[in-house]
């Protein structure tokens, strides 16, 4: 991409995430890095899906945001809502096509034909190819199908056990309008690849509409693996006094209180117990402290905000669905990892490319 180009690019994307505030300042720093990766390679049209996914998904987050606020509630035991996304909610949704541009762009230097003035995409050996725009086709299906899903006006069902409804935002819930956006989403990304990929002049109309259908198609199977990773490996956290489900703060692990967990005393239980051993107001005063410290500490970790208590509310948390093994960071890009393997696996078969000859050495 030239850099006459490439500059304003990635200014004008990052000036929109600060202004907007969509992006915690470490979260910006990634994905200026991420724009960077993307803007090295000379074809144009990997930035412009990292920047068509960024924009639509900040505006469908948008667009959702109150009613979303209504229907969930955030590790902090505030009202649901999305905040800034962090940085590594940004290599959730880029990391996989972020390298996959790179060794793309490593192959095309190596084999000569970056300086080639007629570069363009062949069926064939740029393989890779298929896998960039596979990752963003598939979290972009994702996106549009978690945060307008919860939009519908009927009850998600488990996409494990569809005889069973779900509160919205359960993870692996599913509705029909989840399903339709996330194959709007999807059908968005893979014709903005349509029209900004330099085909080659072998490519037919029917061929490039045939690439279109079939990377819409492998977008759309994203969205319901993301779900069914989520409904098998990810916990969703219910809060058994509201009904509604709890969102751990980043894409991160909530907090559930269990057997083994820790527990924390009231301050009253400690100035009791102080009183008892005769110990001093200030021996009281750090006793407290030093409990609330470590109790916020464990809850940060589990996703809770850097204000928030530790109280006895988190005793009325359990596990809906699913279990704790992922959380929802690990699950998108396990999804996105997947999605571009098997659909470069799949272009490989079809175009009869051994796939160790994908990437030249």
């Amino acid at each position: 991409m030239k850099p006459a180009v490439a500059v304003p690019a990635i200014s004008a994307l990052v000036y929109r995430a600060y202004s907007r505030k969509s992006l915690t300042p470490v979260g910006i720093l990634v994905a200026f890095a991420t724009a960077i990766a993307h803007t090295v390679h000379p074809w144009s049209v990997f930035f412009a899906l990292l920047a068509v996914f960024f924009l639509a998904g900040t505006t469908v987050t948008k667009v959702k945001h109150d009613i979303k606020a209504k229907l969930t509630q955030s590790a902090s035991g505030a009202t649901g809502g999305e905040g800034p996304r962090n940085h590594i909610q940004v290599l959730a949704n880029t990391l996989v096509a972020s390298i996959l541009i790179l060794l793309h762009l490593y192959t095309i230097r190596n084999d000569g034909s970056y300086w080639n003035k007629d570069l363009c995409f062949k069926r064939g050996s740029d393989v890779l190819v298929v896998g960039i725009v596979a990752n963003y086709v598939a979290v972009a299906a994702d996106t549009f199908s978690s945060e307008l899903g919860i939009l519908s006006k009927t009850k998600p069902r488990l996409i494990t056990a569809p005889w069973r409804i779900v509160p919205p935002g359960t993870n692996g819930g599913v509705t029909l309008t989840g399903l339709g956006a996330g194959l709007l989403g999807s059908f968005i990304l893979s014709a903005t690849s349509a029209l900004l990929l330099p085909f080659c002049k072998d490519w037919t109309l029917d061929k490039k509409a045939q690439y279109t259908a079939a990377l819409t198609f492998a977008g759309f199977t994203g969205t319901l693996l993301d779900s069914l990773l989520g409904a098998l490996f990810q916990a969703s956290v219910i809060d058994i006094h509201s009904g509604k489900v709890v969102e751990g703060e980043g894409g991160r692990k909530v907090l559930v209180h269990g057997k083994s967990a820790l527990r924390f005393k009231p301050t009253a239980d400690l100035r009791s117990m102080a009183g008892t051993h005769g110990e001093s107001q200030d021996d009281v005063a750090k006793t407290s402290a030093l409990a609330g410290a470590l109790g916020a500490r464990t809850m940060q970790r589990a996703g809770a905000s850097g204000t928030n208590v530790p109280d006895q509310q988190h005793e009325s948390r359990r596990i809906e669905v699913g279990k704790d093994v992922l959380d929802n960071n690990a699950v998108n890009i396990l999804m996105a990892a997947l999605v571009s393997l098997g659909s470069m696996v799949v272009a490989a078969y079809v175009w009869e490319v051994p796939l160790s000859g994908i990437v030249s050495i």
